[in-house]
């Protein structure tokens, strides 16, 4: 009866343990301080978006007020809503093409022992060594070869293909330790319900993975928006260039106007890390899941 009427639950808490927290009392000094330091950083970033140059360079920052019109110089004369909706749509389109692609390649290399099976796991991880920097100059060769720079379409799709392929054995290798922990029970009790295979596919297996799915997708949106070399070295036309590159471009032959380059960093980075804040709890579960053996 006391549950019936809303009676609320006792709950218990774990006793302190002093002698082990003292013992991780030198790792939570150093996050306190990195999180002070972090905090610190971005304070002064806010506060000198909006500043005067002057402002800045004698550390008086707000002394003439808060000056709006440095977000509107930034998002409207320095092209600051173009780089930052290119990076938005590189993000999405690739992340969703990239668990398109890597979910089921990462379900059969978990499930299915054939012959060229261990080759291609060890093949992905190897990949996971080459430095970004090694590939860049020949793919620009070859891509400079096709004459692709010339065209805005064939230029954007190179890039978006390009982003998809270095992240490809990550996600790969990532989804593929977690299907090969999920257990095969489910897939055998909708076999003897007579379910068929793509159905138990798309009906049972990936809405069970759909926590570690989009713990991936997350981490790589965050990977595609923060690239700075192919962007820098494949993209032919500021309309194609995003937030990294883009936001290099706020400086003349002589001269940095640094507070709309503050209010463009501030622009571009408050949006992913709020994503990232309200997605911590599920990228943290996600990470978990996919490294605990269940």
């Amino acid at each position: 009866m006391s549950g019936m009427f809303g009676k609320k639950e006792k709950r218990y808490s774990e006793p302190i343990r002093w002698k082990k927290e003292l013992k991780l009392g030198p790792g939570y000094l150093l996050l306190t301080l990195w999180i002070f330091f972090t905090l610190v950083l971005l304070g002064w970033v806010l506060c000198a978006s909006f500043s005067t140059t002057k402002e800045i360079f004698s550390n008086k920052l707000l002394e003439s007020g808060f000056h709006f019109e440095n977000y509107v110089k930034a998002w409207v004369n320095s092209d600051v809503s173009t780089i930052f909706f290119n990076s938005l749509f590189y993000s999405i389109v690739s992340c969703t093409l990239l668990i398109v692609i890597c979910a089921p390649a990462a379900y059969a290399l978990s499930r299915f022992d054939f012959v060229c099976n261990k080759l291609i796991q060890t093949g992905l991880v190897a990949s996971m060594g080459v430095p970004v920097v090694m590939i860049v100059l020949p793919l620009f060769a070859m891509v400079a070869g096709l004459n692709i720079l010339n065209n805005v379409a064939a230029n954007r799709g190179t890039l978006i293909f390009l982003y998809i392929g270095i992240n490809v054995p990550y996600t790969t290798i990532f989804l593929t330790t977690f299907f090969a922990n999920l257990s095969r029970a489910f897939e055998e009790a909708a076999a003897i319900d007579g379910c068929g295979f793509f159905r138990c596919l798309f009906q049972i297996v990936f809405p069970l993975a759909m926590p570690i799915l989009s713990t991936v997708a997350i981490i790589q949106f965050f990977a595609v928006w923060n690239e700075f070399s192919f962007s820098l070295i494949l993209v032919n036309s500021d309309t194609l260039r995003t937030v990294p590159v883009g936001l290099t471009m706020f400086k003349s032959a002589y001269t940095v106007d640094y507070p709309r380059l503050m209010a463009g960093i501030m622009t571009t980075t408050l949006p992913v890390m709020i994503l990232y804040f309200v997605f911590s709890k599920r990228i943290i579960e996600g990470m978990v899941a996919g490294a605990v053996k269940g």
